[in-house]
């Protein structure tokens, strides 16, 4: 099939989803990140709408893109009013980018209800302001926004509007769906129609996920003959969101045999844009997004795993690093023996069949005790080492308590006592902290330092707890998840039990002992030259 444009507007339209804000800084990263993945062309805001997107596009100017073109957007001219003397279409020329794209309405119930102006003078307002910006030596896109809600509502007025768009030089005729309501066989039968009257006229398509078929219309769309397709990144917008650039382009390149990036080998970049787009929106990664999410080759149930370890494509749609991403093996009560070993050889661990089996069995009867070791994978790793005939304990404990008292003059306490076995030595050390679990983990380390000094690089960032089963009030069961860092690797333990100390001990033991042992093993395999 013909290479199809890919139109990011992440920074414009996607911005409008509740809880994003980008500053300038913010989306001149992302311009730079977009324009290395390969897109056509980047939407960078609406310069007479707001200073910040005016600011944006000053500085856009001073950067050497090698693939995208800055498209700037707004609106059709007012009504009553010449495009020269519109301020908003200034602010378009202004911007000084090589395109510009212009919305305009398609629907009479925009019309008559919204910009509250006649049919004749929305079709002068659409001819006049692209034949205006055409004039400035731009190129200008054409979004038709509503097309196919007004269509449906008046179709030989729908069609008016696209005609009006071509008459004022349109390059690029955007069909938008824009409340996100169409069906995909409907998007293909107004694509075709749109082609059939308009036939030396490019269309593109622009879609919102409201009925969960963004990514489906924007693909029914190009097998319809659209060249273009709008969308943002991990598909971010006003609702439910836009297309999402980071399905689509992947389903062109690798499903439809379309190109679509400036080099198709930029495909490997996605994975990587995907998560710093949503760092620098301050959002969450979406672990369950397609091709891009942490799960989205993330293998759980034991009999996919085993099968994975005989054929990878068994369970798998592409390979993952065609799009920048890996695969994953989960443990958990569902899991075969494989996972197991899978999980051993990407930690660099020696593990027999055995020894795999019965961590195995542990895992099954802990995870039915109140454990999950699904996000919890250091502690994972720290059964399948434990597991080995050599091993040898960092330290076996022998106690420790903790105590919490409200004294008067003081106020509350929290102190620990840990009385440990290190290589034979009996250590006894003490403990103040702002909570029992701090006091026990400054006792542990004071207790560890001198023989393990790396455990300072080791800090807990985080510590979660989930009450299993709340009818049991405070004799529930509890889940304790510990998330720690050691400047490199961040990892997560877990520990169970009704008691929240004993709990969050496991999970800290867990931590500490993943930091100084496996965690060196994995960056020692890491480091290795690739083929050893």
């Amino acid at each position: 099939m013909n290479r199809v444009a890919i139109y990011d507007t992440t920074l414009r339209d996607g911005s409008q989803r509740e809880g994003i804000s980008f500053s300038v800084a913010d989306k001149i990263h992302i311009t730079k990140l977009l324009d290395e993945l390969g897109v056509s062309y980047i939407e960078g805001g609406w310069p007479g709408s707001n200073p910040k997107d005016a600011t944006y596009f000053e500085q856009v100017r001073r950067l050497d893109l090698q693939n995208a073109k800055i498209a700037a957007f707004g609106s059709t001219r007012r009504k009553g009013i010449a495009p020269e003397e519109d301020a908003n279409i200034r602010a378009l020329v202004d911007a000084h980018t090589p395109v510009v794209t212009v919305v305009g309405k398609t629907s009479m119930l925009h019309v008559t209800d919204v910009l509250q102006t006649t049919a004749g003078e929305n079709l002068k307002m659409i001819e006049d302001s692209l034949a205006y910006l055409k004039n400035q030596d731009k190129e200008v896109i054409y979004d038709a926004e509503h097309f196919f809600d007004g269509a449906k509502l008046d179709m030989e007025y729908g069609f008016d509007t696209l005609g009006a768009a071509v008459a004022g030089g349109a390059d690029v005729i955007v069909l938008c769906d824009t409340n996100g309501g169409s069906m995909p066989w409907e998007i293909v039968d107004f694509v075709i129609q749109a082609q059939e009257l308009f036939p030396d006229t490019q269309f593109g398509i622009h879609t919102h996920n409201d009925s969960e078929v963004a990514v489906a219309n924007s693909l029914a769309a190009v097998r319809a003959g659209a060249a273009h397709v709008q969308g943002t990144i991990n598909g971010y917008g006003e609702r439910c969101g836009n297309a999402n650039l980071c399905s689509i382009i992947p389903d062109l390149i690798i499903k439809l045999g379309t190109p679509c990036l400036a080099q198709d080998g930029n495909l490997a970049a996605l994975t990587h844009v995907s998560r710093a787009v949503a760092e620098i929106a301050n959002l969450a990664p979406d672990e369950h997004l397609p091709y891009v999410g942490q799960s989205a080759f993330a293998h759980k149930g034991g009999i996919h795993v085993a099968a994975m370890r005989r054929n990878e494509d068994s369970y798998q749609h592409i390979v993952p690093t065609q799009v920048g991403n890996e695969t994953r093996v989960l443990v958990s009560d569902l899991s075969g023996r494989g996972n197991l070993l899978s999980k051993a050889e990407e930690l660099g661990l020696e593990v027999s069949k055995d020894e795999a089996a019965q961590v195995l069995n542990d895992i099954k009867d802990l995870e039915h005790d109140g454990f999950s070791f699904e996000g919890a994978e250091a502690s994972v790793a720290v059964r399948l080492r434990r597991a080995s005939p050599d091993y040898r304990p960092l330290f076996n404990l022998i106690d420790f308590t903790v105590i919490v008292e409200d004294r008067r003059g003081r106020g509350q306490l929290a102190e620990a006592m840990v009385k440990l076995d290190v290589d034979g030595d009996v250590v006894h050390t003490a403990a103040e902290g702002n909570g029992p679990v701090n006091a026990l983990d400054l006792a542990l380390r004071k207790a560890l330092l001198p023989k393990y000094p790396s455990l300072r690089d080791i800090q807990l960032v985080d510590y979660k707890v989930r009450i299993l089963d709340s009818e049991n009030a405070t004799g529930a069961m509890t889940r304790v998840l510990i998330d720690s860092y050691n400047g490199v690797e961040r990892w997560s333990t877990v520990g169970a039990g009704t008691d929240i100390i004993c709990a969050s001990w496991l999970a800290l033991v867990d931590s500490l002992e993943y930091g100084m042992t496996v965690a060196d093993v994995a960056a020692d395999m890491q480091a290795l030259p690739i083929g050893k």
